[in-house]
């Protein structure tokens, strides 16, 4: 599907952004937002701007120390290989 990318997290990162929980965004036309986590102000839905920005960085450094969408492909694929 086009409007998907797939990144996979390697578990020996000794940093992961993402350890806290999975993360929740979900923006509308009208330009209002919602969001909510795991690990992130007790996993309650939020939708003041500054509480957003948060989820937005923590989801932009997940992706940052994730395999790039290529690179988890060839992974996958891989994995994948050796079933």
């Amino acid at each position: 599907m086009r409007n998907v990318t797939l990144q996979v997290m390697p578990t020996d990162r000794e940093e992961n952004a993402g350890e806290q929980g999975r993360i929740q965004l979900l923006k509308f036309a009208d330009v209002t937002a919602i969001g909510r986590s795991d690990g992130a102000f007790n996993g309650r839905p939020v939708s003041n701007p500054r509480e957003l920005r948060i989820l937005e960085l923590r989801y932009g450094m997940i992706r940052a120390q994730a395999l790039t969408p290529r690179e988890s492909q060839a992974f996958i694929e891989q994995v994948l290989g050796r079933l």
